[in-house]
């Protein structure tokens, strides 16, 4: 199966960096399409009791729009490495596993590579797995990578 376009999720850790290098390496054997979404939290007080400034929105806005483009800058940078031109975006909403897997059916991705932490025992109890959500909410083929 060739796949012709891949969807890589990219939070600046280095484990999202190394599915950047997994992907680029398919996309250059099957010449595919790579796109690198950064996802950023609308409101990532939504579900707060508390009341906050627009002052403190604006610096959280400003500091996650800094870091998601010094990640996905980072990010097209080892692309380009591997020898593939990739596009990036920037996508604000919820940051959930349902957002990257409607990312990929509007961009009609047909492979979704992404990095797993591998969280174990409390820490999985606690922080839940992103990559085994998306797995789940995803109609196409996810690519977990490790390392």
């Amino acid at each position: 199966m060739a796949y012709q376009h891949i969807l890589v999720p990219v939070d600046g850790s280095e484990i999202s960096f190394s599915a950047v290098r997994h992907a680029a390496k398919i996309a250059k054997a099957f010449g595919s399409k790579l796109s690198l979404i950064s996802l950023i939290a609308e409101n990532p007080f939504t579900e707060a009791d508390f009341y906050y400034s627009s002052a403190i929105m604006k610096e959280y806005f400003v500091e996650a729009h800094t870091n998601a483009k010094k990640a996905l800058k980072q990010a097209l940078t080892l692309a380009e490495q591997e020898g593939v031109t990739a596009e990036s975006h920037i996508v604000t909403g919820l940051v959930n596993a349902e957002h990257v897997a409607q990312k990929a059916a509007e961009v009609s991705a047909d492979l979704i590579v992404m990095g797993s932490h591998g969280r174990k025992g409390f820490q999985k109890i606690i922080l839940g797995s992103f990559a085994q959500d998306v797995l789940g909410a995803s109609q196409i083929p996810v690519l977990i990578v490790k390392k």
